[in-house]
């Protein structure tokens, strides 16, 4: 048997021999969570065995950002990676970033539970979370600029908001 199979037995168990939950009735969840482990293993083999090069994937970022020519591209000024000072005792602080442009500053929280956030000046504004080429999660800031959703996708990813004076403003690319 293959190693796929192999670990496809191992859960087994959980979905019972033929498929199904443990009551015996088909499970969509149990279907889309052997899909989303087949997927991450075909990506971490493709990682290991064909990686993409550094410089071929950040142009490939800048160019998906440029797709938008008439947005403003809010820089990175605040990074606590880079910038914070160490909390003692906390294990997994939240990573505080902050973009700007002349306009409109963007703060974002990211957490493992997901992303909080608000715009400065404040206003309602629409904004997509931009994960490369897949689906985007899409976000509403209300009257007051503030905004929640999902954690951002494992690999780099951008934010594009649409305020209500149509201004289009996309943040650089980064890892959460």
């Amino acid at each position: 048997m293959s190693d796929l199979n192999d670990e496809y037995d191992a859960y087994d168990e959980y979905d019972g021999a033929d498929g199904h939950g443990a009551s015996g009735a088909y499970d969509e969840r149990d279907e889309e969570l052997h899909d989303g482990l087949v997927e991450e293993e075909l990506r971490q083999a493709a990682a290991i065995l064909d990686p993409v090069p550094a410089g071929l994937r950040r142009v490939a970022v800048d160019a998906f950002v440029l797709r938008d020519l008439d947005a403003r591209i809010a820089e990175l000024t605040f990074d606590s990676l880079v910038d914070g000072i160490p909390v003692r005792g906390e294990t997994d602080p939240p990573r505080m970033l902050t973009f700007s442009t002349d306009a409109v500053t963007v703060d974002v929280e990211v957490t493992a539970d997901g992303l909080i956030g608000q715009l400065l000046p404040p206003g309602p504004a629409g904004i997509e979370v931009l994960s490369g080429p897949r689906a985007h999660a899409r976000l509403t800031a209300d009257d007051m600029g503030r905004f929640t959703g999902e954690a951002p996708p494992a690999g780099p990813f951008a934010l594009r908001l649409r305020t209500a004076g149509r201004e289009v403003v996309v943040t650089e690319w980064l890892r959460a």
